[in-house]
């Protein structure tokens, strides 16, 4: 079933051919309902967060305090950072008005009259076509008192993170801000504020039209419906695709991508981007669902799949990591600050085989206070991707270890 991606790209602005297709009729029976109604209906969809995190939806909404005289703001977060993610930009080059109609229920659901859309620097294009979207939408009187706002963000990874976001809406430079108090409570300009991401929001027209009870049919029960994964690395077919949740990794790799390329061994599976962790080949089955991915010690996170054959160097793309790491760290914070640059310094001096075992325990170290210390999502994260790697492939570090001290111990 495809929720998300029904609509063709030559269809993208010709908002009469997405309503030929039930378009904005999930809008038009939000506004029939008491705004309430609308966040439980969500609620009972079990929809949950596809940015990364998976906060049930509904529940977001909910905490929005629902006094006539507070002013509320609602956040599209297009600003999708992740290394190797390009769904959300896919989104919105086929069915921008998808967006634009999640977008004004949840709105309404709110009872908001200002939206923003936080594009990603990087995708200038997005800015002219969804703007024409909203026009349109306009235009045929969908958006009644709604007024939508596009804003670019400047190339910080660091702005996918909702509080960081919305320092950057408000013309702050983009740091996330220390919690409580959270966006609901005192969001943009300190007041209550919802942050979604694309995905999540293009989901939102098809439970208002079809019913909480169809969304929730499809997938798994803890993270039903569809989810949009971006395949890269060393698979014949690269792309974004759609599927349903509690696809095993396995369909998705040999079905959707045809397989590892050239026909090489399957060596590791990074599932959630950059932030992702890593499994190995014989954890292949497990399925794309949110608790199953974090059960096997991986994460679904954005939904990107990175495929690793047989010839891939681990050390080396752990190295890649801890540099994309070090350079994106806003600095806000000590933890992340200083041990994104000490972590990459560690992994580097593992890969030119001038570390021994002292210097892995010290990583170890730092990345568990990292991940109890750090500000945000960013320096918390870091830890994943880098010791998963490393447990998972502990002979690959372990030979690169200086022989004379310490290469004939353990990593771990």
């Amino acid at each position: 079933m495809n929720i998300l991606l029904d609509g063709r790209p030559e269809e993208a602005l010709r908002i009469h051919a997405y309503m030929l297709r039930g378009g904005y009729q999930g809008l038009k029976r939000a506004r029939q309902t008491p705004p309430q109604q609308v966040i439980e209906e969500i609620k009972s969809s079990g929809l949950r967060g596809r940015g990364g995190a998976g906060f049930p939806t509904g529940l977001k909404l909910s905490f929005i305090p629902q006094q006539e005289d507070t002013p509320r703001y609602i956040i599209c977060n297009l600003d999708e950072g992740e290394p190797g993610t390009y769904k959300d930009r896919t989104l919105c080059e086929h069915v921008p008005h998808k967006l634009v109609e999640g977008l004004a229920i949840c709105a309404y659901a709110i009872q908001a009259t200002q939206a923003f859309i936080y594009c990603r620097a990087e995708y200038p294009y997005l800015v002219d076509v969804l703007k024409q979207a909203i026009n349109q939408a306009k235009q045929e009187n969908l958006l009644e008192n709604l007024d939508i706002e596009l804003r670019m963000g400047a190339g910080a990874y660091v702005c996918g993170e909702e509080s960081a976001l919305i320092e950057s809406i408000e013309g702050h430079r983009g740091n996330p801000r220390f919690k409580p108090p959270y966006p609901a409570g005192q969001g943009l300009w300190q007041q209550p504020t919802v942050v979604l991401n694309v995905e999540t929001l293009c989901n939102v027209p098809f439970i208002l039209r079809e019913g909480a009870d169809a969304f929730s049919s499809v997938g798994t029960p803890d993270y039903p419906g569809t989810k949009l994964i971006t395949l890269n690395g060393d698979v014949e077919h690269r792309g974004c695709f759609e599927v349903t949740t509690g696809t095993p990794i396995k369909e998705i790799i040999e079905t959707v991508g045809g397989g590892v390329r050239q026909g090489r061994a399957l060596k590791a599976i990074q599932v959630g981007g950059s932030s992702g962790g890593f499994l190995k080949a014989s954890q292949i089955d497990t399925p794309l669902d949110f608790a199953a991915l974090q059960k096997a010690g991986g994460s679904l996170g954005s939904g990107a799949i990175l495929v690793l054959d047989e010839t891939r160097d681990m050390v080396d793309l752990c190295f890649n990591i801890a540099d994309f790491y070090r350079k994106e760290s806003c600095g806000k914070c000590l933890p992340c600050r200083e041990g994104c640059y000490r972590g990459w310094q560690i992994i580097r001096k593992i890969q030119q085989h001038q570390a021994n075992q002292q210097d892995v325990e010290n990583l170890f170290l730092l990345l568990d206070v990292m991940k109890e210390t750090a500000l945000c999502g960013l320096g918390q994260s870091f830890y994943l991707p880098i010791q998963s790697c490393i447990t998972l492939f502990e002979e690959e570090f372990q030979a690169k270890l200086r022989t004379e001290v310490g290469g004939g111990e353990r990593i771990s």
